[in-house]
Formats: structure tokens, sequence, C-alpha cells
């Protein structure tokens, strides 16, 4: 297989398809956490071909410049914002810099998480500082965000909020009970953030992709093990960025106005519920 197959995204000759098509997100403001590399990278293209503007927010303020700089050599808008998602003044900060810029919120895209470096064991060897990291990220950054990024969406009536959750969630599995205990996290609070933002305008649902390699390496997932998940699924192949960007795109366009509280997999058909 080649890279391209498996799902490898080459972002110096990215070809981001022209045919997803939404005409709603031109000129909207789309923050998306973690988005210095890999798949939020990915998102960042994506809507900025749309004619969205993407908050490139990173814990590594190199990335996210990185990233701005590609976005607009194609011809896009950016901001690239340091950012740590698991404190509050970072995540406040984060929504004031992308108000600041372009005077509206639209979409945030609660990407950001620790996964790629966790240690893979049963739970009782996980250390416990790495599970307090953990669900600091994953759980409390979506939580800080969104509390800071809602604010300007109910003042417009209309937003999206998109918390990012995992299939491994869905096969319950072993040895990543911190990763795994901060997916299941999103689709709870995306059910009472559904029920609380509904009356401004606002939807919010959780996006839940499958099985994909970046750039970014991940020593506990050698490339046989994705291959044996991959070998699982109704699809047989490997996800790209263009299967996920393409799905996330619809979520946060006026198309999906009336889903809200809901989960969308996007994983070849590995899990069904």
């Amino acid at each position: 297989m080649t890279d391209t197959e498996i799902g490898y995204i080459d972002y110096s000759e990215m070809n981001v398809d022209k045919n997803a098509s939404y005409d709603s997100l031109k000129g909207r403001v789309v923050i998306i956490t973690g988005a210095g590399q890999a798949i939020g990278r990915g998102y960042a293209h994506y809507f900025s071909a749309q004619g969205a503007v993407p908050v490139i927010a990173d814990i590594n303020g190199d990335n996210a410049e990185n990233v701005k700089r590609e976005v607009e050599a194609k011809g896009g808008k950016a901001l690239a914002v340091q950012v740590d998602v698991a404190d509050e003044a970072s995540a406040i900060a984060m929504v004031d810099a992308a108000m600041s810029a372009f005077g509206r919120v639209d979409t945030l895209i609660n990407n950001a998480a620790i996964f790629s470096q966790i240690t893979m064991a049963p739970f009782w060897e996980l250390p416990v500082d790495e599970w307090k990291r953990a669900v600091d990220v994953n759980v409390n950054g979506a939580f800080l965000c969104s509390r800071a990024a809602v604010k300007p969406m109910i003042e417009a009536k209309w937003g999206r909020i998109i918390n990012v959750s995992s299939g491994t969630m869905m096969m319950g599995r072993p040895n990543y009970l911190h990763y795994i205990t901060t997916k299941a996290a999103m689709i709870g609070m995306t059910r009472s953030m559904a029920r609380e933002c509904g009356k401004y305008g606002i939807t919010v649902n959780t996006f839940w992709p499958g099985v994909m390699q970046t750039e970014v390496e991940r020593p506990s997932v050698p490339r046989e093990m994705f291959e044996k998940m991959t070998s699982t699924q109704a699809l047989p192949r490997q996800g790209t960025i263009h299967d996920l960007a393409k799905a996330m795109m619809f979520l946060c366009s006026d198309e999906a106005a009336y889903i809200t509280g809901q989960g969308m997999i996007v994983d070849g058909g590995q899990n069904f519920i």
C-alpha cells in the first residue's frame, strides 16, 4: 500500500477535494484546537478551501504559525494562536484573539487531545499523573474552550460546537483507559451542551474518527496494528483526511442545522450503533 492509500497526509502537495462544497462555510470563523499538526491541520486546509477562516490553535505556537503560512500560501486567511486548552485564561485568550481579529466566532472544533505519546498499559499500571493530564486536556480542555467560545455564539444566535471523541472508545480498547474514558466523556458533554445551547441556534455534536495514520508518530501503535484494525472494517481501507474533513465540514455547515446532540462515526464501518 502507498502512503496515500493508508491515510498519511502530505501537506506539501495536499489536494483538497473541491467537490465537497459547503457555501455556507464561506466567511465563517472556525477555531480548531490541536490544529498545528495531524488531522486538525487537515481540517484547517479544508475549511480554508471553502472560504472559511481557520483559527489554528495549538500548544505549539511554531506549529500553529507553520500551518497558518501553509493556508496563506494557498490564498486563504488564517490566524495562529498558541493555547493551552487546559488553562482557563489561555482558552479565553484564544477566543479573544479570534474576536479581535475577525469580530466573530462561528464554530469550535474541540480536536486537541493527548493520545500519540501516552502510555499503553493495564489501568492499574498507568501513571496517575498521566491519567490526570489526559483528563485535564481531553475533558477539561473541551469544557474550557466551549465555555469561552459559546459566548459570542449566543450573541450571534448561531454556532457550531464539535466535540471530538474516537472510534477506539466504541471498541473499549484495552490498555488505553485514560484516553478511552476521556473520549467517552465527550458523549455526555455533547448531549447536555446541545440541550442548553439549542434555544440560541447553536448545535453541538460529537465526531468519532476512525483509524488513520498521520505524520505524528505513535510509538504504542505499530503500523501492523493499524492494518489489523482496518481489516475488521466494513470498508477495509484506512481513512484519509478527505474522509474526515468532508464529514466534519457537513456538521459545521447550514446543511446540518437540524442535527444536534448526535454522534457522527466516520470509521469505515468498524463500529455500529
